[in-house]
């Protein structure tokens, strides 16, 4: 079965087949400009993103206007050259350290522990937390190869444990799944080693969830009313 569809007075072909007996199968899309084809090839890498729907935002930056396309361009390419992780928190930031770990008006009693960094900007979004935070990068999953040494777990147990250590309390803000309990029932017994307060937040987040999908409400009152880890 062949398709036709007009792009910009220009034809462009996409050929799939189906059969009784195999799903359908989509082969490449020819382009007039091999630099429209190589954008396509580039932005459909992009999660979610697939190759008509590449098409679609390819076309649409070319048939913009010059100037926004190259601000996008600029935009994109210093935040991949610009942007770094800040020493203390491994939070994204513009300089070694981010604006949160160094705003003085931030409790530095609390750290708020969380496994990405779409974690931290959920729970700034509540508005109902002033701590700092400590990204873990990731949970404990041993089915896929990811154990203790692989996260940001040595340097946190020495912001808690150091000689200029002002942490009371970690928040174990973790996704409430087999992988984030894991690492939570890990953590809390080397933190209390440490001799700190260790809480999680409220089961208000819903059991298997991921956190970064979670309503603002419902987040922050997770936070407001957290509970001490057992």
């Amino acid at each position: 079965v062949g398709a036709k569809c007009e792009v910009g007075g220009a034809k462009s072909h996409l050929v799939a087949l189906r059969t009784s007996h195999s799903p359908l199968r989509t082969y490449r899309m020819d382009f007039p400009s091999k630099l429209i084809g190589a954008a396509v090839e580039e932005l459909a890498k992009l999660p979610g993103v697939g190759r008509k729907t590449a098409l679609r935002l390819a076309l649409h930056l070319l048939r913009g206007e010059e100037a926004g396309t190259l601000a996008l361009a600029d935009a994109l390419t210093r935040m991949r050259t610009g942007v770094t992780y800040c020493q203390q928190c491994h939070n994204i930031a513009d300089q070694p350290v981010c604006d949160i770990c160094a705003n003085p008006l931030r409790d530095r009693a609390l750290v708020c522990c969380v496994s990405d960094i779409r974690d931290v900007i959920a729970i700034e979004n509540t508005g109902q937390y002033r701590g700092l935070y400590h990204v873990l990068g990731g949970v404990i999953s041993p089915l896929e190869g990811i154990g203790p040494s692989d996260l940001n777990i040595p340097s946190l147990l020495e912001r808690v444990s150091g000689p200029d250590a002002e942490v009371r309390e970690v928040i174990l803000a973790l996704s409430p799944t087999m992988e984030g309990d894991t690492t939570s029932f890990y953590l809390t017994r080397k933190l209390r080693d440490a001799g700190v307060k260790v809480s999680s937040i409220a089961r208000g987040v819903p059991v298997g969830g991921e956190l970064e999908y979670t309503d603002e409400i419902t987040l922050g009152r997770s936070i407001v009313e957290r509970t001490a880890s057992q």
